[in-house]
């Protein structure tokens, strides 16, 4: 039998082509870049990522990553050498209307990234390129702006503060990552405490040329590519090496209950758990597709919701980071079944560490994950997430050709001694919000 599922899975990963060409080298503004050449369609996909994530604003002004990087095209001043004068959003957004072009900015704990898709013809492109390079190296950051934004994002926050779901998420965060920069969420007395000069000041320290990772997927030769790099970043502060975050400590097991009158309990179970260069990535994302990940096949959903019926969904994850991500189990029940719910959660969870997946679930597990790859490198768009992964990260270069081969060599052994090393008991924190 195990030789059979070894032949079945050589054979799966050996069928599977190999990923696109990618091409790496350091601008001349200390920028990273990275470079795929596709000329399938007349399309430039751009993205630029900075070590400028939530988990770098102060703990009283949670919210200054996210405002900075979702401010960025609410104005503009006069860049001359790139033919673009001083614009507002109104005048940004109709540019980008006629140049039939898609500009975006957003921030995740870690990173704050920048993406333009574009056509690759020579008036637009260029129109695009200019535009970008404003955004990123000339934001205004108008006071009216931010005052309307925090607006927003305040009475955002006192809404999401009445909903279980958006609760539980927040306590989790908290309670996983006590005293450490994961844990700080806005709130609206952090969001209200942000001026315009706190935007200005994170944005001149974290939107630097040396910290900058440029994607660049698309209708361009490698000489282009390196042209656009140097536009997009030679503007851009050199900057000095960010600091590194504390490391992350492991919290004492315990739970959280927090009153709340919705009639179904919002529970989240987890811990910090693991970085994304970690070697054990490869073994936990096989067997989290067993244990939770994996839909109405997983064990999870087999043993909570078709055998007893106590959720209608549940489901587990692992989210790395730069630092140790969460590994997570959530779930909906009705508050009077939580405690019988989480028992079967916790006996679901225990017999995995100890046991691992049947030979069976181990090669269905690799199997999806192995045929499914192709369907997540299946377009441009998700190419540039891939290689923004792969430069913020420092991952190999031939991580796509990789993949399948390191998925299809995690064995029942690897699972087991990953998650005993990533998912300790001791550590698991549960928060539940509406319970009796």
């Amino acid at each position: 039998m195990r030789t059979l599922i070894a032949f079945f899975i050589a054979l799966v990963s050996g069928l599977v082509q190999a990923g696109p060409q990618i091409q790496h080298w350091v601008a001349p503004s200390g920028a990273k870049v990275y470079f795929i050449e596709s000329r399938g369609l007349p399309i430039l996909d751009v993205q630029i990522d900075f070590l400028a994530g939530g988990a770098r604003s102060p703990a009283e002004k949670s919210g200054v990553a996210s405002l900075t990087a979702g401010l960025l095209d609410a104005g503009t001043g006069t860049l001359d050498a790139s033919g673009v004068k001083a614009m507002d959003e109104e005048q940004i957004s109709g540019r980008l209307v006629d140049l039939g072009a898609r500009l975006s900015s957003g921030s995740d704990h870690d990173k704050a990234s920048v993406n333009l898709r574009t056509l690759s013809s020579a008036e637009e492109k260029t129109g695009a390129l200019a535009l970008m390079h404003a955004v990123l190296s000339a934001p205004t950051f108008p006071e009216a702006v931010l005052a309307r934004e925090k607006t927003r994002t305040i009475e955002s926050l006192k809404e999401a503060d009445t909903r279980p779901d958006a609760i539980v998420g927040k306590r989790f965060a908290q309670a996983l990552y006590p005293g450490h920069p994961y844990g700080n969420v806005a709130t609206p007395e952090s969001v209200a405490k942000i001026t315009r000069d706190d935007l200005v000041a994170f944005h001149k320290t974290y939107y630097t040329a040396r910290g900058a990772v440029v994607s660049i997927i698309g209708d361009v030769s490698k000489s282009e590519a390196a042209a656009i790099a140097v536009q997009l970043t030679e503007a851009l502060p050199a900057g000095e090496p960010v600091a590194a975050l504390p490391p992350v400590t492991l919290p004492q097991r315990e739970t959280l209950k927090v009153a709340h009158p919705a009639a179904q309990s919002h529970i989240h179970v987890g811990l910090p758990a693991i970085s994304r260069t970690d070697p054990d990535y490869f073994a936990l994302l096989v067997g989290n597709y067993t244990l939770g990940g994996g839909g109405f096949v997983s064990r999870l959903m087999k043993e909570v919701r078709e055998k007893r019926g106590y959720a209608y969904s549940v489901y587990s994850y692992f989210a790395p980071r730069v630092l140790a991500g969460p590994f997570l189990i959530g779930l909906q029940t009705k508050r009077e079944q939580a405690q019988d719910a989480l028992k079967v959660v916790d006996d679901v969870l225990t017999e995995f560490i100890a046991a691992g997946p049947t030979a069976q679930e181990l090669a269905a597990a690799k199997k999806n994950l192995i045929d499914g790859q192709a369907l997540r490198i299946d377009s441009n768009a998700k190419l540039l997430a891939h290689l923004s992964l792969i430069g913020f990260h420092g991952l190999p270069l031939d991580y796509l050709d990789r993949f399948p081969r390191l998925v299809a060599a995690v064995t029942k052994d690897d699972v087991k001694a990953a998650f005993r090393r990533h998912v300790k008991p001791e550590n698991l924190v549960t928060v539940i919000v509406a319970t009796d």
